[in-house]
This record gives structure tokens, C-alpha cells and sequence, in this order.
């Protein structure tokens, strides 16, 4: 059984952003040179979240967004008084800060129209950090 850590470091751009980490993340299951385990991926940071969706439309992450702002709106929580980021807060709760893997044949065991995005509801930042930790042999 081996044991590879490692982190991935991800910036962003926009106030609120999914950003796809998919081959960053198979990049360091090849690294591991782990055949069969589990990638398991977390998310630093308060206001931020992993989630594993759809990347052949570009308007899926957009509809994920817009989901997370109807459902969570900015500007009505009282965490705001302090630093008015009270719905990242929340939508980073909702999403969770991390998701595990398989790892078949050396590769992420994804399906097709899968991959992995850092969600970032407090942006823009330079760097944010993704820990990354894959077991198996």
C-alpha cells in the first residue's frame, strides 16, 4: 500500500468560478505511480468547495452558479456585517470541501462527461490549495 500527498495550487479570476482541475488531478495519480486506490481531493478555505459535473458545456458550471445564487443570495446573511462573503460561506458548506475517487488502470475512474472543479465563491484569489492524498498500489 502506498501513500501520495501533494498539493495543487489553483488561482482565480472571477468573484465566484468553477475551475476544472481534472488533469491536474490525473497528473498526480500518474506521479503516484498507484495502479488502484483512491485520489482523495480537499478543498482549503472556508468559501471554497470540490465538486465532480459535467465540462462538454460550458454552461453547465455557469448553471451551477446561478443554482447556488438563487438558492443562497448575497447579501442577506449576517455574517455579511463582518466581511460580506456570508453566502460563499454557505454555498461552499453545501457543495463540501472534498471528493474521493477511484483509481483503475493508473487513471481517475471518471466517466465520460465527469471531471473535478475547485469552486472558488470568494474570489478572485492568487492562490488557493487543493490536498491532495491517493492510497492504493
Amino acid at each position: 500500500m502506498n501513500i501520495y500527498t501533494t498539493i495543487i495550487e489553483v488561482s482565480t479570476r472571477k468573484t465566484r468560478e468553477l475551475v476544472d482541475i481534472t488533469e491536474r488531478a490525473n497528473e498526480q495519480v500518474r506521479r503516484s505511480g498507484v495502479k488502484a486506490g483512491l485520489c482523495s481531493l480537499y478543498a482549503q478555505g472556508a468559501t471554497a468547495a470540490l465538486m465532480v459535473q459535467e465540462n462538454a458545456d460550458p454552461n453547465i458550471t455557469l448553471d451551477v452558479l446561478d443554482a447556488l445564487e438563487k438558492l443562497v443570495p448575497s447579501g442577506v446573511w449576517r455574517h455579511d456585517r463582518i466581511d460580506n462573503n456570508g453566502a460563499a460561506h454557505i454555498q461552499a458548506g453545501i457543495v463540501g470541501p472534498s471528493e474521493t475517487i477511484p483509481i483503475r488502470e493508473g487513471h481517475l475512474a471518471l466517466s465520460t462527461w465527469q471531471n473535478i472543479f475547485f469552486c472558488d465563491f470568494d474570489g478572485p484569489r492568487q492562490s488557493r490549495r487543493v490536498l491532495v492524498t491517493i492510497i492504493g498500489s
